[in-house]
């Protein structure tokens, strides 16, 4: 029970990765705030959740409006307090191709969700952990943050971005006892990440160069968001998690 009694938001929450750390987390303790877009994804993971005990509020949340991210904050310390732990991980990604193709439009999205949306959340949510001692912030990141992914140059920006507000954040919040650290997953099996798993060649040619020969699971990546919202972690701040099998070792 490593979250025992935390209060801990996680965004993108109404399927794979968001929804395997919610599940993670109720497993070490916490009771969570689970958001994304739409209401009936929410309810069916809450219904999940509920079955295994544990206590869980839904917000209904586009993170890429402010007013949305501080009224899902609000919320949260209306009903139990305080944030404990924020765990940004909402995404989107409406543009795959060469990064010279992609239209204004794409990238006004991808940066509001993919960053605007995570400063806005830790903003709020660094304001709550304040009045009640500290906190922690997890902030989904990607390998492809770190090198670029093949026709997902808007994508890789954004969270290359990440990664940078990750360490800033973590300088200056640090004396108010809050820890800001990111995961960088590589290829793991989502419904998010379908176009590069489910074809067989690309799957191949990632496993056949990744250490230990699989596709990630949502599993390795809530071990790790375990970890970064515990006590475990609370000498580590500003770092980056890379779960990707060993492949950024080799290469894509």
């Amino acid at each position: 029970m490593r979250l025992e009694n935390k209060i801990a938001v996680i965004t993108g929450a109404s399927r794979g990765i968001g929804e395997a750390i919610a599940l993670g987390y109720v497993r070490e303790g916490a009771t969570v705030v689970i958001a994304s877009r739409k209401q009936e994804g929410l309810d069916e993971v809450a219904t999940t959740l509920r079955a295994t005990g544990g206590q869980v509020l839904t917000i209904a949340t586009h993170t890429g409006d402010e007013s949305q991210c501080k009224r899902l904050i609000e919320r949260t310390v209306e009903e139990y307090g305080r944030v404990d732990i924020l765990v940004n991980n909402a995404a989107t990604n409406p543009h795959f191709g060469p990064i010279m193709s992609a239209e204004a439009s794409h990238w006004q999205k991808i940066i509001e969700v993919n960053l605007l949306g995570y400063f806005y959340l830790c903003k709020y949510a660094a304001e709550a952990m304040e009045k009640t001692g500290g906190g922690k912030i997890v902030n989904m990141a990607s390998v492809a943050g770190i090198n670029p992914a093949p026709m997902m140059g808007v994508y890789s920006v954004s969270k290359a971005a990440v990664i940078m507000l990750t360490k800033s954040l973590a300088m200056e919040l640090g004396a108010n006892n809050i820890q800001v650290n990111a995961i960088a997953p590589g290829v793991i099996k989502t419904k998010f990440a379908a176009a590069l798993w489910s074809d067989p060649d690309i799957s191949k040619r990632y496993t056949d160069r990744t250490p230990v020969g699989r596709i990630g699971e949502t599993e390795d990546v809530v071990e790790a968001a375990i970890y970064l919202a515990s006590a475990g972690s609370s000498y580590m701040t500003g770092q980056v998690l890379v779960l990707d099998g060993g492949n950024s070792v080799t290469g894509f």
